[in-house]
């Protein structure tokens, strides 16, 4: 045999995003607060799709109407709309350059893979939404796109073409992002407008006696005459900083439902479907708890009781058996000595059972101490070398457990091992544990060893588990998990 490989990998779900006189300055700032809102109501009554966590920028809006331009929320979603003007600046340029390009290309057939080029612009413009979006939203948009872990080029191309979240992308690309920046261009500008009028009478000071004129065709004689200038400035920000919320508020929405996954995608389906994996597993594992918890606190104590019964039966035959009647009374005790050895018998392989289902020490002292018993009742020597930063989560620490117990357990039955090496670490919030044996390999992991099972388990958790035994040995079987749980 070569190779043997069972791999479980991630199946989750990730991000990017987006000028006049000081007596217009109000009404333009109005008039973007109220095209912010308009399309915030669109969105909100956009239906299914959109997600039912409230924006966090709208949130802390409503909590602190009057003092919101005041904190750092406001300063983030100012950062928000410069980064996404400016993203959507550079979006628009190149789409234009690869469009005309590829129009101007296409009747001698070049152009082609230039206009592919812009159908799949919308993929990484709405990685970067995503990502940007991060600024304003703590809870980040997940990528609404299956993982095509190991896919070659053309299959994943055709993967994305037929993805309907790939188009979502290229509509919020062509069609909302260009409005959207524009408004993020039009209050960016208003806000360094606001900004110089509240300097204002600093700048006249500075440039004095040259003259300074803040509206066409009128002079500003001197500092004083500036104030009112400033007030109109610091009403602009004022009215900025809201401005600025809802906007964002318009961008969070939209991307949530053009960029986000829903539940008609394949990539949704994976995701509730690895969720109710998750949760069946999580119910089974507090089943097999249940079923410990009653064998360890039934059944075995009835069993301990009945060994001391039977043991005060012994001591009662053995003196009858003094005083008369020998025969009998030595017939009888052989079949008592003979009970309370198959109890005992029995207790053990009880206790052996509860051990397997899930044992005590794991729950009470964690991986470490779990496996390290494992090893000491092997028959093959074990090394184990495990340095754990503390108790891991519960879900980790069984499906490691377990791991290990599986792998040992093949060592002894099928390999031929004389040596075993278990070896684990947490290693950037993962935990990497590796058991090795000196055997003769050729493990497969398709042939009802269990480590199919094992690699399902790790999938729910995110995880991998890889096992490599070529003819001869070694065997070697590593998992790795993020500690998350």
């Amino acid at each position: 045999m070569g190779t043997g490989r069972a791999t479980a990998e991630d199946t989750g779900a990730g991000a990017t995003g987006e000028v006049g006189a000081a007596s217009s300055l109000l009404s333009a700032t109005a008039a973007a607060t109220a095209a912010a809102v308009g399309a915030a109501e669109a969105v909100r009554t956009a239906g299914p799709a959109d997600r039912s966590a409230e924006v966090a920028v709208l949130a802390a809006l409503r909590a602190r109407p009057l003092r919101f331009p005041f904190t750092h929320d406001s300063l983030r979603c100012w950062a928000y709309l410069a980064g996404g003007a400016v993203l959507g600046l550079v979006t628009a340029v190149l789409l234009l350059a690869l469009t005309a390009l590829g129009l101007g290309l296409s009747v001698v057939g070049v152009g082609l893979p230039l206009l592919l080029a812009v159908a799949l612009s919308g993929l990484p413009a709405a990685a970067l939404e995503r990502r940007l979006l991060r600024l304003v939203e703590p809870a980040p948009v997940p990528d609404p796109h299956r993982a095509l872990p190991g896919a070659g080029r053309p299959a994943r191309l055709r993967t994305r073409l037929r993805e309907r979240a790939t188009w979502r992308e290229l509509a919020h690309t062509l069609l909302v992002a260009p409005p959207l920046t524009a408004a993020g261009l039009g209050l960016t500008a208003l806000l360094l407008f606001s900004a110089t009028l509240v300097v204002s009478p600093v700048v006249v000071q500075v440039l004095a006696p040259e003259t300074v004129m803040l509206i066409p065709g009128h002079a500003v004689p001197g500092p004083l005459h500036a104030l009112p200038f400033t007030a109109v400035g610091l009403a602009g920000l004022y009215l900025g900083g809201h401005a600025g919320a809802l906007l964002t508020t318009a961008h969070v929405r939209l991307a949530r439902l053009l960029l986000g996954p829903r539940e008609e995608d394949p990539g949704g389906q994976v995701l509730e479907l690895t969720r109710s994996r998750a949760r069946l597993a999580d119910a089974f594992e507090a089943e097999r708890r249940r079923i410990e918890r009653d064998l360890h606190d039934g059944a075995q104590q009835q069993l301990v009781a009945l060994t001391m019964t039977l043991g005060l039966a012994a001591h009662e035959l053995r003196e009858g058996a003094g005083a008369g009647d020998g025969d009998a009374g030595a017939g009888a005790l052989a079949l008592v000595d003979r009970a309370r050895g198959e109890a005992r018998q029995a207790l053990e392989q009880l206790r052996g059972l509860v051990r397997g289902i899930h044992p005590q020490v794991l729950t009470d002292h964690g991986l470490a101490a779990a496996v390290a018993e494992v090893a000491l009742r092997h028959p093959v020597p074990v090394e184990v070398d495990l340095d754990l930063p503390g108790r891991l989560p519960g879900p980790v620490e069984t499906t490691a457990y377990f791991t290990v117990t599986e792998a040992l357990t093949n060592a002894a039955k099928h390999s031929g091992a004389t040596a075993v090496t278990v070896h684990g670490r947490v290693a950037d919030g993962r935990l990497v544990l590796q058991v090795t044996d000196d055997g003769c390999g050729g493990a497969d992991p398709a042939a009802g060893t269990g480590l199919q099972g094992l690699a399902d388990r790790v999938a729910i958790l995110r995880g991998r588990l890889m096992v490599t035994s070529p003819t001869g040995g070694p065997t070697g079987l590593r998992l790795e998990v993020p500690c998350s749980g």
